[in-house]
C-alpha cells in the first residue's frame, strides 16, 4: 500500500481528503504546519506528498526546494493560486504536477496514481539501463540523469521523463495529447500548460536556444519534436 503525506493547513479539506484517499487504499498521513514538513518528509519518506503552496510557518516552494536533495518521490502541487508564474516556480523548485483548488477527487486520485506509476516504473531495479547519447547530450534513462559535456543537468523528475519521451521519439512530433496520455496516464483537458512550461525550462538546460530553438522544437499544430541533427551539433 502506497504511504501519501498530506501537507495543507485547510483541516476540512485535508480530512476530507485524506478519507477519500484511504477509501481507496492508501495510507495517508496529515501534517497541518509548514515548518514541520521538511523534517516530516525526508524522515518518513512517503510515496508521494501532496502539498498545499500557503501554509503557515514554510511555504509550498521552499518546502519543495528543501527536500529535494533528500526526497526523489513525486510531489504534487496542490494551490487555490491559478498565476502561470506560480506554476513556474512549482516546477523550478522540484515539484511534479501542479493541481489547482478546487480539484475533483477522482481527478486527484488519478494525479497521484499516475504519478505513482510513473515512479514505481522508474525505480525498477530490474529495468535494463537504457542511454541515449546526442553529441554532448547524454540522457541516462536507468540513473534518471542528463548530462552536457560530462555536466549534470539539473532537472526535476517531470522534467527527465519528459526529456526522455521526446529524445526517445526523436525524429517524430509529438502532441500534447501524447505527451499526457504517456506521462500521467489522463486525458489532456486542452487548458493545462504544465508541458509548455517544461519545455521552456528544459530547453537552456540542454543548450538549446530559448527564443529560436533547434533541439526541442515546437511544431503548429502537431506538438513537440526532438530533432536529432540539431542535438549531435550542440555548441
Amino acid at each position: 500500500m502506497s504511504t501519501i503525506l498530506i501537507v495543507e493547513d485547510d483541516v476540512r479539506l485535508a480530512q476530507l481528503t485524506c478519507e477519500y484517499l484511504q477509501a481507496h487504499g492508501f495510507i495517508v498521513q496529515l501534517e497541518r504546519d509548514g515548518g514541520l514538513a521538511v523534517q516530516r518528509i525526508l524522515k518518513e519518506q512517503p510515496d508521494l506528498v501532496v502539498l498545499d503552496l500557503m501554509l503557515p510557518g514554510q511555504d509550498g516552494f521552499s518546502i519543495c526546494r528543501d527536500v529535494r536533495s533528500g526526497y526523489t518521490g513525486p510531489i504534487l502541487m496542490l494551490t487555490a493560486r491559478t498565476d502561470d508564474a506560480d506554476q513556474v516556480q512549482g516546477f523550478d523548485e522540484g515539484a511534479d504536477d501542479y493541481v489547482c483548488k478546487p480539484v475533483r477527487p477522482s481527478i486527484l486520485l488519478a494525479r497521484i496514481k499516475a504519478l505513482l506509476r510513473r515512479a514505481d516504473s522508474s525505480d525498477d531495479k530490474d529495468a535494463t539501463v537504457e542511454v541515449l547519447k546526442f553529441g554532448r547530450l547524454t540522457i541516462d534513462h536507468g540513473r534518471r540523469s542528463a548530462f552536457l559535456s560530462g555536466e549534470h543537468i539539473d532537472l526535476t523528475g517531470a522534467e527527465f521523463d519528459l526529456l526522455w519521451l521526446l529524445a526517445l521519439n526523436a525524429g517524430t512530433p509529438l502532441s500534447r495529447e501524447t505527451i499526457f496520455s504517456q506521462l500521467r496516464g489522463i486525458e489532456y483537458d486542452g487548458v493545462d500548460r504544465s508541458i509548455d512550461v517544461r519545455i521552456s525550462r528544459i530547453r537552456p538546460r540542454i543548450g538549446d536556444h530559448s527564443e529560436q530553438p533547434q533541439v526541442i522544437k515546437t511544431i503548429r499544430n502537431k506538438g513537440y519534436l526532438f530533432v536529432r541533427e540539431a542535438a549531435q551539433e550542440l555548441l
